[in-house]
Order: structure tokens, then sequence, then C-alpha cells
């Protein structure tokens, strides 16, 4: 069974999210062992300077890479990434397995992103949309579009 973690910076306020982040997690302990980690984000003041976000951003990264398993595969969530549709989610998540992937790791930034480092180290860039969405739905989404690809390489019927 592979091995997923997801560490994201922020931490879920509303119930409505962490709702729908609990029913994605338990669905997905029939497919993989899901580690769900996170960190605090950095506090900014109200209108911080560009030298403060990245101060912040890089702080944020140390403690990302912190919590990375090292044998993962690393894919960043950041909006310049490359979209994929959910079967070609499903595929990658696929052959990742089928090459003896034992860890996947899906990174999801705070309120300013991730870290240049963070991005330049992943092996892919995922983006969601080109639209913007708030850090706490683009959890759900992620685990929705996992519990998603998992159930598309089973053959079964969630994903019509």
């Amino acid at each position: 069974m592979q091995r997923v973690t997801v560490v994201c910076v922020g931490k879920l306020k509303e119930r409505f999210y962490a709702a729908a982040a609990a029913e994605y997690v338990k669905r997905l302990g029939r497919y993989c062992r899901l580690e769900l980690v996170e960190l605090p984000e950095q506090r900014l003041p109200e209108n911080p300077s560009p030298a403060e976000i990245e101060r912040a951003l890089a702080r944020e990264a140390e403690a990302i890479r912190a919590k990375l398993p090292r044998e993962a595969a690393v894919t960043a969530l950041c909006i310049e990434g490359e979209t994929r549709s959910s079967e070609e989610l499903a595929a990658l998540l696929g052959s990742w397995g089928s090459r003896g992937e034992k860890a996947l790791a899906f990174v999801i930034g705070g309120s300013y992103g991730l870290h240049p480092t963070v991005k330049a180290a992943a092996r892919l860039r995922l983006s969601m949309s080109p639209m913007t969405f708030p850090h706490h739905l683009a959890r759900v989404m992620l685990l929705e579009q996992i519990y998603r690809g998992f159930q598309i390489l089973e053959g079964g019927k969630y994903h019509k």
C-alpha cells in the first residue's frame, strides 16, 4: 500500500472544510496510508513587504522539507503548475505505483504560496486551475482528486 503524505501550510479553521477533508481522509484509508501534516503559517504584518514575504516563505519551506519523507515523489501545488485531468492524475498515481514509488507527497502552501526552492525540488508542479482558490479549499480539492484517482484506477463508480 502506497504512503501518501499531504503537507499543508495553515490550519483548517472552518468546520465545513474540516468535515470535507475528514471525509476524504476516511475514504482514502482504503487505498493508501495517508498522513496529513499541518504546518503553521508564518505570521506577517497587514501589508507585508516583498522581503518579509520571502523570509516567511523561506521559513515555511524549511518546515515543509522537514516533514517530507526522504523517498517521496513530491508534487507541489502552485498556480504556475501543469493542469491535469482527473484521468491524467489517476494515470500518474498508477504509474508511480507501478514504478515502485512507495511514498508520494503533495505540498500546499499558505496564503502566499510556496517558496521557489520547494517548487524547484518537486518532481511535479500541479495546478488545480488557472483560477485562484483559498489554500484550505485546495486541500479538500486535492484529497478529493487523490480519492477520485484511486477510484479511477480501481474502475470504481465514483468517477463518471
